[in-house]
């Protein structure tokens, strides 16, 4: 349990806060409209200003909003930045302290070349990201999230910020409560508190005073609290606290110091550093020891330990990883799509398996009625006036049939005349939900209450029990169910949506009666069946060739929907999908997992669906090995959405499936989709690259210094040449993460596997220590006997010099000795990323990005010169004789060529490369 230490300002502001909370559940409404200075017509403009700038904006701490201070704190502290600046202050005292008090030369070259590392490391990495967070804050201000209020007895839509203490607000099925609200009225209305309390069963609210004080402040029912959404019906209510004083807003400090729950891709980064670590950790000291006891300076072998230490430590790991995920975003977000959370890019490439919604993926979203017929098929105004009634005085969710029935009759009937609506009063609603999926108004014109109910086909001809038929009410008979089932299932061939619509008389003596929920919902039986109405969404001309590309891309795309399966089926046929397998809702509810898991591998099509079964589809295609993606925009998407590995939405979505998504798109188009996967591949691409090449190159040096740290009988490198080949190296890795990614790479998904990184470290780290080995023996038997010391090897060197003469050649010996290995050291180290990064012919069949190939060949060129340079010989590096380089080119061609077999070899053995 945690033990938050908060100040006594803070802890008064929140009892106060939750008094306002107690007293107004405690109370009636007209107490707490009198206690906020309230009324039934809401509080005036000029008082929402006043108040906004006494209580500030609507808007609480955002755990994931960071300041400069802090981007900048994460750009630079890191394991392996902490490990270089650890090893620059240990450089501060053997190259400037101690030699300082002993009146020797100091050297402020290896802290400077460190703390470069850092600067550069930590600079790019705080760039890329706040150029990433930047582009999706640009975009999610696009996105404004809105509540209507009453203000002056005047309807209107604000911005959800602006809402004040006081406001009467309108809360509907599907919306994230905005504040902490004390409910006025209310129409069945159930709110999930599952974001405050963790209890996911959805709780009923309403207006009722409450007689005691509970426990607990989110136990009160007619209160509902800011961040909890709206699964069903509809409720009126006044503002309590808004913001930071708001129940959500008290405990933000707490929410913001949960960690989020590491993914695969960021376990297996971590895996990666703390191996690369360990390595460091285990050969620094090991390196240390052996030169210390066989050269027997000390000093000198602390310098090459810390420079070891500098070179195996993969400083721009974490630069990499961010550079990589924060350019996948910017180039997002130039596609007009947001990423609310970096991670998911690589998640997006990953993905195998995308499940979406038929409307607005497959069709256009613009649904039009097209037909309101009675039972024998023929257009009938007395249908299409009932319907309108029936969407009209609802006002819960209004989806998007209910919007066609109202913009067609008012747009459409000449005769339509909005009066006519006062002679109506509604009497109560029984809300639209899954299960019963159709959705009642109680109505009352001239003393006579009538149930209009409308819903999908086969629900209600299960509670129908006679039609209206040539103006008379007559029992239904069995052939008429047939044609009409008949006339049903032609519609839907032909790509229409249907729904049904039925009334009933209601006798009742008290009408007080009709506003218990469950017993009005016992009268949806024995109705009149009235007619039934078609609908059309168009198809998606380029649906088609959006979803063959994502086939192309190893994403296998399949329909979920509420819908049933014939709509679907012509949607499918005119868009020229193939179906492999058609599964219903009420056949997944006979399967249990394994046999639902054999059957949703096969089919691309899942219709008739309730919102748990669309979740439970995405679980088991989990459970199968698959990245899934979900992509949906309502309530009833919600919990596929949360059980997906990667949950995609669009800015039209409702708010609480904005609220889930980790992606959202500013479009509806699978279109949008592939470029993101894309993008995400890419990046994960990229990052791979690195990993790879970074995790071989540092385990064969690691075998390179151990082999030269038990053989030489002297340093390898000096430790600035080791310091600066690093820094250089670095730098040219910086450019990763703009290179080009092979098309073929990009065709199929790939998961994180850092398994893989440990096979390909001990296949290719070993090359390049056969060829540093390579290099040991030609300078050591033969350049430098053969240039520096008339053929006598340096072990040998005692029995024909001494004194100055002595000290001088084996100076001269020792640096060309690291001359020609730094030289062999660049180019082979730099060159392997041209090996790596592609499973092809480097430059012949794949090309590198401009930035890769001017970086890492001026990295070559400009290293390859320091020798020569007065630079260079103030260094300790001394030039190198042209033969050098007559050895040199075809012990790198050698080298290319040894790592294009061994590649070769590694992908037959384990699939791919990268």
């Amino acid at each position: 349990m945690k033990i938050l230490f908060i100040g006594v300002d803070i802890m008064k502001k929140i009892l106060e806060n939750k008094n306002k909370l107690i007293l107004s559940a405690l109370n009636n409404t007209d107490k707490v409209l009198e206690v906020f200075n309230s009324s039934l017509e809401g509080i005036s403009e000029k008082e929402a200003d006043k108040r906004l700038k006494e209580y500030g904006l609507n808007k609480i701490p955002h755990k994931n909003k960071k300041t400069i201070l802090k981007r900048i704190a994460e750009g630079f502290i890191n394991p392996f930045t902490l490990i270089l600046f650890a090893l620059a202050i240990i450089s501060i005292f053997t190259d400037i302290l101690i030699p300082f008090f002993k009146n020797e030369e100091i050297s402020f070259l290896t802290v400077i070349i460190i703390s470069t590392m850092i600067t550069v490391s930590g600079l790019i990495r705080f760039i890329q990201e706040y150029k990433s967070d930047n582009a999706s804050e640009k975009l999610l201000n696009m996105i404004k999230s809105s509540s209507i209020v009453l203000r002056e007895n005047i309807k209107k839509e604000i911005n959800s910020e602006n809402l004040t203490v006081g406001d009467i607000v309108f809360i509907n099925a599907g919306n994230i409560i905005p504040a902490d609200i004390r409910i006025i009225e209310s129409n069945n209305l159930t709110v999930s508190q599952s974001v405050l309390t963790g209890e996911s069963e959805p709780l009923e609210k309403n207006n009722s005073v409450c007689n005691e004080e509970l426990e607990s402040v989110t136990d009160y029912s007619n209160i509902v609290f800011m961040g909890s959404n709206v699964i069903s019906g509809d409720a009126k209510g006044i503002v309590i606290n808004i913001g930071k004083d708001a129940f959500l807003g008290d405990i933000a400090n707490e929410l913001s110091n949960i960690n989020e729950i590491d993914t695969s891709f960021t376990k297996g980064i971590n895996s990666v550093s703390w191996l690369l670590i360990r390595f460091m950790s285990i050969m620094t000291p090991v390196v240390f020891f052996i030169n210390g006891f066989t050269k027997g300076n000390w000093i000198e072998a602390l310098l090459f330990a810390i420079s070891i230490a500098v070179g195996l430590t993969p400083e721009m790991l974490p630069m990499i990883v961010s550079a990589c995920l924060a350019k996948g975003a910017v180039s997002m977000s130039k596609q007009k799509t947001i990423i609310k959370n970096l991670n998911s890019i690589q998640s997006f490439g990953a993905m195998n398996i995308l499940c979406t919604d038929k409307t607005g993926t497959l069709t256009m979203d613009k649904i039009s009625l097209k037909h309101y017929f009675d039972i024998n098929g023929n257009e009938n105004k007395n249908v299409l006036d009932l319907a309108y009634l029936n969407s009209y005085f609802q006002n819960g969710y209004r989806n998007v049939l209910d919007n066609a029935i109202i913009e067609y009759v008012e747009h459409n009937e000449k005769n339509f005349n909005n009066k006519e609506l006062e002679n109506y009063i509604k009497i109560n609603e029984i809300p639209f939900d899954f299960i019963r999926r159709r959705l009642s108004i109680l109505l009352k014109e001239n003393n006579n209450i009538k149930m209009i109910t409308k819903g999908a086909f086969e629900e209600m001809i299960s509670i129908c029990s006679y039609v209206y038929d040539d103006e008379k009410v007559s029992k239904i008979t069995e052939l008429q169910r047939e044609e009409l089932n008949k006339k049903i299932n032609s519609l839907n061939d032909r790509g229409m949506r249907v729904i049904a619509l039925a009334v009933k008389d209601i006798k009742i003596n008290d009408e007080n009666q009709l506003q218990d929920l469950e017993e009005i919902k016992k009268l949806e039986n024995e109705m009149v069946l009235v007619g039934y109405l078609a609908f059309l969404d168009p198809p998606k001309e380029s649906s088609y060739e959006a979803i063959k590309k994502l086939n192309e891309y190893g994403v296998d795309v399949k329909i979920l929907t509420g819908d049933n399966e014939k709509t679907t089926i012509n949607v499918c046929n005119k868009l020229g999908i193939n179906i492999n397998g058609i599964l219903l809702g009420n056949e997944i509810d006979k399967l249990n997992d394994d046999e639902l898991k054999i059957k949703a591998k096969k089919a691309n099509i899942f219709a008739k669906l309730y919102p748990h079964q669309k979740s439970r589809i995405v679980s088991v295609l989990k459970d199968d090995d698959n990245t899934v993606g979900f992509m949906g925009d309502g309530i009833n998407d919600v919990l596929a959405m949360k059980m997906a590995d990667i949950s995609i939405s669009v800015d039209s979505a409702f708010d609480i499936a904005k609220e889930a998504a980790d992606i959202i798109l500013l479009e509806k188009d699978l279109t949008v989709l592939e470029k993101g996967i894309i993008e995400g591949r890419k990046t994960y691409a990229n990052m791979i690259k690195y990993i790879k090449i970074t995790a071989s190159s540092n385990f064969g040096n690691m075998f390179s210094v151990l082999m030269a740290s038990i053989l030489l009988p002297f340093i390898p490198m000096q430790s600035v040449h080791l310091i600066i080949l690093n820094l250089i190296y670095d730098l040219s890795c910086t450019s990763i993460p703009w290179d080009n990614v092979d098309k073929e790479f990009l065709k199929l998904p790939r998961k994180w596997d850092a398994s893989s990184i440990g096979n390909f470290m001990c296949w290719m780290g070993p090359v390049s220590s056969i060829f540093d080995w390579s290099t040991y023996l030609i300078m050591y038997f033969i350049f430098c006997p053969l240039f520096v010391s008339n053929g006598i090897l340096y072990n040998k060197l005692g029995n024909y010099y001494n004194g100055a003469d002595l000290a001088n050649i084996k100076t001269m010996y020792t640096s060309m000795f690291q001359s020609g290995w730094f030289i062999e050291s660049i180019c082979t180290q730099v060159l392997v990323i041209y090996m790596i990064r592609t499973a092809k012919i480097p430059f012949i069949e794949s090309r590198p990005s401009k930035q890769v190939f001017l970086l890492t060949f001026s990295s070559i060129i400009i290293l390859s010169i320091v020798p020569f340079t007065n630079l260079g010989h103030h260094l300790g590096f001394v030039s190198l004789p042209k033969t050098y380089f007559i050895f040199l080119v075809p012990c790198i061609f050698a080298y290319i060529l040894l790592v294009t077999l061994l590649k070769k070899v590694y992908i037959r053995k384990f699939g791919e490369l990268l």
